[in-house]
């Protein structure tokens, strides 16, 4: 009963108001695309502001993802002040092994993290976590890294315990997908009592959320699970230990923001049944455990999404808010900690079939800008990482 409780406030929680939302144009500082596009495949960008006011961005670049071998971690700065991005540079190349889903941040001591996957046998559940640290990154170019290493995860009994049980929360349906289930609930639910499968193939792609404690959550999920969990670090990023799962068919790539009595909200990709829609669970417990993931009514075209809690209170959210295809990306602002979003902006839209914008990341720097970068390909001409600033201040939503 108190589960039942649980997930009827939550599907309260998130209800989406179409009719109460302003649609208009997003007030963007600058936008740029970073380089030049290129015919190699170009994907999965994360930025990060740097305390001397420069942006670092990384992103994969090769001759497609897991199956090719030359795929590998790129990045470009850009300088405080100056609006031409620099000359993208390596920031990381595992040799023979696809590198992809890199992730960009700052831990509470201001050292950079760069944590990324490379793909072990060309299968992305068999994905190995990397990660390099720097405290020398403010020269032009790439960070000069000083310690790598892998990150090393080994999800306990509980973890199958968790999955058992709160599959059992989920809507009755025989259908969703994994590399370990084509139909059934159970295959997945045996699969997490093997010690291997559940200790493998976790993967990065969303930025971490960091408490006030300095304690890290990084968001990670399976493509064997075809769920999430969180890696949790108490010593700034030095160890890493697992949440329980969040369990759910499909909410894969967590985007983690926080809410003021503390609780944690995860909005997830729909890579489960149609149709396609958001996905959400909570934690009570600053990430430790979650509650079985619910589909929400906001759209979602199986692609990666992404959340923020703005200087001011606000939240932003940004993904291809339509059920198929990555030809149209938006931006939302909600003043009630996302139970509505009243202002939205389309930032690309083209024709399906004619563009292709996605995986966004998004930050707010210090000077109050958002900053967001995102997967862009128009028509044949190539693909690319673009960038964009907003000034949230002259985003007018209604208040309650």
């Amino acid at each position: 009963m108190k589960n039942f409780f649980l997930l009827s406030i939550l599907l309260i929680f998130i209800s989406y108001l179409p009719a109460q939302q302003l649609i208009e144009k997003a007030p963007i500082n600058f936008e740029t695309l970073i380089f030049q596009p290129v015919q190699e495949h170009v994907h999965g960008s994360s930025i990060v502001s740097l305390p001397n006011g420069d942006l670092l961005v990384a992103w994969f670049q090769g001759h497609g993802e897991r199956t090719a071998d030359d795929v590998k971690i790129m990045g470009a700065r850009l300088v405080k002040g100056s609006k031409i991005w620099s000359t993208p540079f390596l920031l990381a190349d595992t040799p023979d092994l696809p590198d992809c889903n890199p992730v960009l941040f700052l831990n509470a001591q201001g050292k950079l993290f760069l944590v990324w996957i490379a793909v072990q046998a060309n299968k992305w559940q068999f994905s190995i976590l990397k990660f390099r640290t720097s405290v020398n990154y403010n020269q032009n170019g790439a960070p000069v890294w000083q310690w790598q290493d892998n990150i090393l995860l080994k999800p306990n009994e509980k973890f199958a315990t968790e999955t058992e049980s709160k599959f059992k929360l989920l809507p009755k349906s025989g259908a969703g997908w994994s590399e370990f289930a084509h139909q059934y609930d159970q295959t997945i639910i045996e699969a997490s009592k093997d010690i291997t499968k559940r200790s493998t193939g976790w993967m990065t792609r969303i930025k971490p959320l960091i408490l006030k404690n300095g304690q890290i959550l990084l968001p990670l999920y399976s493509d064997g699970f075809n769920f999430s969990l969180i890696a949790i670090s108490d010593d700034d990023g030095t160890s890493w230990y697992p949440s329980l799962p969040i369990v759910s068919r499909g909410g894969v790539q967590p985007a983690l923001v926080q809410k003021k009595d503390q609780h944690i909200i995860a909005y997830m990709r729909d890579n489960g049944d149609d149709p396609g829609r958001l996905q959400l669970s909570e934690s009570a417990d600053l990430g430790k455990t979650w509650s079985a993931a619910i589909k929400t009514d906001i759209p979602n075209a199986g692609s990666s999404v992404e959340a923020l809690v703005l200087q001011d209170g606000r939240w932003a959210y940004i993904s291809n808010d339509q059920e198929n295809g990555r030809h149209r990306l938006s931006l939302y602002i909600s003043n009630d900690e996302g139970s509505t979003w009243t202002w939205k902006s389309v930032l690309e839209n083209e024709e399906p079939g004619k563009g292709s914008f996605s995986y966004p990341s998004l930050i707010q720097a210090a000077d109050g800008l958002i900053r967001i970068t995102y997967s862009y390909q128009l028509g044949n001409t190539g693909e690319a990482i673009k960038y964009v600033s907003i000034d949230p201040s002259k985003i007018k939503t209604n208040k309650k």
